[in-house]
C-alpha cells in the first residue's frame, strides 16, 4: 500500500530545496542570475533588523551556508556541477561580505559590488574550491571570496574612519 504523506513530504522537501537553492527564484533570472541573487540578498539584509556584527547575523550566515550546501546540492546533476540557477551561494556570500561593516548604504553597496567582482574573478583558492562535490563546491568558493571582500572592506572602513 502506498504511503502518500511520505511522497507528499518528499515533494515538499524537494520544493523547499529548490526554493532555497534558487535564491527564492532569483536564480531563474534570464540575465545574470548570480547578480539577481546577490541583489535580492542585499535587499533582504537591508530590511532585516540585524547589524553586520550581531550574533544573529553570524548565525544567519552559518546556518545559511550549511542549508545552502544541501539546497544547492539538490540542483546539481551529472551534467551540471554548478547550475546557474543555484544562487543561494550568492546570498550567503554577499551577507558574509557585509560582516562587521556598518549597515550604511555606501558599505552595503560596496559589499555587493566587490563580492560580484571577486565572485567572477575567483582568486586563489576560491577557484579550486569549486571542485568540491555538489553543494560544497557551490557554497565554498563564494564563502572564500566573501572572506576576501569582508577583509578588504573592513580594512577600507577602518582606514576611512581613522582619517575622519
Amino acid at each position: 500500500m502506498d504511503n502518500p504523506p511520505v511522497r507528499g513530504l518528499a515533494k515538499l522537501v524537494q520544493w523547499v530545496g529548490w526554493l532555497i537553492g534558487t535564491g527564492l527564484g532569483s536564480g531563474l533570472s534570464p540575465v545574470a542570475p548570480g547578480t539577481a541573487g546577490s541583489l535580492l540578498a542585499v535587499l533582504i539584509y537591508w530590511r532585516l533588523p540585524l547589524q553586520g556584527d550581531s550574533l544573529a547575523f553570524y548565525l544567519l550566515i552559518g546556518i545559511g551556508f550549511f542549508v545552502g550546501v544541501w539546497a544547492t546540492g539538490t540542483l546539481t546533476t551529472a551534467a551540471e556541477h554548478d547550475p546557474g540557477r543555484a544562487v543561494w551561494d550568492e546570498f550567503v556570500g554577499v551577507w558574509a561580505t557585509c560582516l562587521l561593516l556598518p549597515k550604511e548604504i555606501i558599505w552595503v553597496a560596496a559589499a555587493f559590488f566587490l563580492f560580484r567582482v571577486l565572485d567572477v574573478l575567483k582568486p586563489w583558492p576560491a577557484r579550486r574550491l569549486e571542485s568540491l562535490p555538489k553543494g560544497w563546491g557551490i557554497m565554498a568558493d563564494d564563502l572564500m571570496v566573501a572572506i576576501y571582500g569582508a577583509v578588504l572592506l573592513n580594512g577600507a572602513q577602518r582606514l576611512f574612519s581613522f582619517y575622519n
